[in-house]
């Protein structure tokens, strides 16, 4: 029997040294990834490769992926001897988010570890997961003592010539213009997530990173180097304090690196970026309540410094049915007939609770107030006891811009603390979401987005905003919470060009867990009534999303549950006059719903309001104007 054995061994052993390589299916068969050796086969460098099987047959969607680490005692890239890999082991988990696109999330992978060994017989593992609805890797020092400096991650994904992109060029705040990428000789540092479909339109792949933790800092992609490889690549020595270079300690995990893979509508409903993160840490959650909420910084910039204008935005909120109120910068600078908590007392009477806005403190040439009150745990455990006496619920926390080791130890240091005090968290002038939602749910959302705050900053975002707006949804707002500050129908300081239609629409097309109402009040209370119940009664924390059509930059049409109502949204970008076919084969079988359809009108600033009975088999036309949009309930006939 162990002479059986023995020959079995040999023969997979010797198997792995010729083919180089080892491979891991998804539960589904739908995804392959395989392990290589370079071509040289001495050279002991290693790569993946992602397959992808739409119709029948595996067809190669990244060729490669480059894989190795440089630490400051010693590299991990050329010289690995492949030592063994693991059993196939399945990863099964369900759970629940208490705000996002999926209330109950289930997920199915199969994982393999794969250990390798350096020259200097010092260990690293590769842990491979492939999902059904995409794929993720990290590496893994299994080591129990030490400390090191992580020179480079020599991580990058070689993307064929004739992949198409939509991509935004790095930005320290995550706020740039995702664009359509034609010309592939474009080389430039990219911000996540990124978006590709493949060159015979087979299936589309979304990049990203998750579960970055205090033991690394957060990344970008880079085709600097190699115009067709996208490079792993830290924090520039100039992004803010601290080292560009995290510090690891041993034991150590690297972030998982995600890329989702299928159609479009499994990128756009995969929650596999919060899926590889650690469960929540926090028990009792009665107290994290998702819901939208009154701004006045987008109307009026410097508003919170205004008693008067802050209880107008309160009067807005109670009369909206919205449960929050954002007081924003210089509320420490309130006049015109009341302080702070002359303020908080009118907000609380109205029924409504009041949000707080800070400045991270993290940058000296940041001057906006209230600013250091949030830098240190012992300023946070003060000011959070504080705001909880005064009965605020949340805090907006801005001005980070920097994915420094020490910032990430920053956003999570706000996080553990912010949780003893019960304080909802809201992040600004931040990075975008790595999945820590699901570990901490109190995290309701993040801004890293070029929203409609930008209608204050120049003139571009009124002509860039209609393509934007359809290409952020197959892109930024698939990785998490999105606060893009939607729903605005009067003008700030530069004007829209899209309709009221398109503009209603972003109340379910964008997801945030606090969904912040950026216009003014009469900008809300002149709408015909039709629109403003929708504005009431729409959700901002969903049971399901299903895309329903769409293409980035094109058009995009989403729709979303909330125990048995559906929400519909959908957003023309171009400058044509649009006819869209809504098919509601998604509706279970045997019930007829009332529908209430709030389409464009004639022109931009007027709404179609339809009323309809529909059932699984039924469909309905939507006209959608130039730069326009529709949105629609569904609530089920008792």
């Amino acid at each position: 029997m162990n002479r059986i054995i023995t020959t079995i061994l040999i023969f997979v052993f010797s198997s792995i040294a010729l083919a180089q390589k080892i491979t891991v299916d998804s539960p589904t068969k739908k995804l392959q990834i395989a392990l290589y050796n370079q071509q040289n086969r001495d050279s002991g460098e290693w790569y993946l490769k992602l397959y992808y099987k739409g119709n029948g047959s595996y067809c190669e969607v990244i060729p490669e992926i480059k894989l190795g680490l440089s630490r400051s005692d010693q590299t991990f890239s050329k010289d690995l001897k492949f030592i063994h890999a693991t059993n196939t082991v399945l990863i099964e988990e369900k759970y629940s988010a208490i705000h996002g696109k999926r209330k109950e999330c289930k997920n199915s992978a199969n994982e393999v570890v794969v250990t390798f060994e350096n020259p200097e017989k010092v260990k690293l593992n590769i842990i491979i997961r492939v999902y059904n609805d995409g794929a993720a890797f990290r590496y893994e020092f299994p080591e129990k003592r030490g400390s090191y400096v992580m020179k480079d991650e020599l991580t990058s994904y070689k993307i064929p010539e004739g992949t198409k992109r939509w991509m935004e060029k790095w930005d320290l705040a995550n706020e740039g213009l995702y664009t359509f990428i034609e010309d592939e000789n474009v080389q430039q540092t990219w911000c996540y997530p990124a978006l590709f479909q493949c060159p015979d339109s087979s299936c589309w792949y979304l990049i990203h990173e998750a579960d970055v933790n205090r033991n690394y800092c957060a990344s970008k992609l880079s085709n600097i180097t190699d115009k067709s490889c996208f490079k792993i690549t830290f924090p520039d020595s100039g992004d803010g304090d601290g080292e560009s270079q995290p510090t690891i300690k041993l034991p150590w995990k690297s972030p998982w690196r995600v890329i989702i893979i299928g159609s479009l509508a499994d990128i756009v409903e995969s929650t596999l970026v919060s899926d590889v993160c650690p469960p929540s840490v926090i028990t009792q959650t009665d107290w994290i309540k998702p819901g939208k909420a009154s701004w006045n910084y987008w109307s009026h910039n410097h508003g919170t410094k205004d008693y008067q204008i802050v209880c107008d935005f309160a009067d807005l909120a109670a009369a909206m049915d919205w449960p929050y109120t954002l007081l924003d910068w210089e509320w420490d600078q309130m006049g015109n007939g009341g302080n702070l908590e002359d303020a908080l007392k009118y907000i609380q009477s109205k029924g409504v609770k009041p949000l707080m806005w800070y400045n991270s403190g993290a940058f000296k040439w940041v001057r906006a107030t209230p600013r250091d009150r949030m830098l240190k745990h012992e300023s946070r455990i003060k000011e959070f006891s504080r705001l909880k006496k005064l009965g605020v619920v949340g805090v907006k926390i801005d001005f980070f811009l920097s994915d420094k080791q020490d910032m990430i130890n920053y956003y999570l240091d706000i996080l553990e603390d912010a949780a003893q005090h019960e304080m909802m968290v809201y992040f600004h002038g931040c990075l975008v979401p790595r999945g820590w939602s699901r570990t901490y749910p109190h995290l309701m959302t993040y801004a890293g987005v070029r929203g409609a705050e930008w209608y204050n900053n120049g003139p571009e975002f009124t002509t860039s905003a209609p393509s934007h707006n359809t290409i952020i949804p197959f892109t930024r707002n698939v990785v998490g919470s999105m606060d893009y500050t939607p729903v605005t129908f009067t003008n700030s300081q530069f004007p829209h060009i899209t309709s009221y239609g398109h503009e209603l629409a972003q109340s379910v097309v964008f997801e945030s867990g606090i969904q912040h109402m950026a216009d003014r009040p009469c900008g809300y209370y002149g709408l015909p009534d039709a629109a403003k119940t929708f504005l009431k009664e729409v959700p901002n924390a969903w049971d399901y999303t299903k895309l329903l059509d769409g293409y980035p930059g094109k058009e995009v049409i989403i729709a979303r549950r909330k125990n048995d109502a559906w929400y519909i949204g959908g957003l023309n970008s171009e400058k044509t006059e649009k006819m869209k076919t809504i098919i509601f084969d998604f509706l279970p079988n045997g019930v007829k719903y009332k529908l209430i359809l709030i389409a464009d009108g004639k022109h931009d600033k007027e709404f179609s309001i339809y009323y309809h009975v529909a059932d699984k088999s039924s469909s309905i036309d939507v006209k959608m104007l130039r730069r326009g949009g529709f949105a629609a309930y569904l609530e089920p006939i008792e």
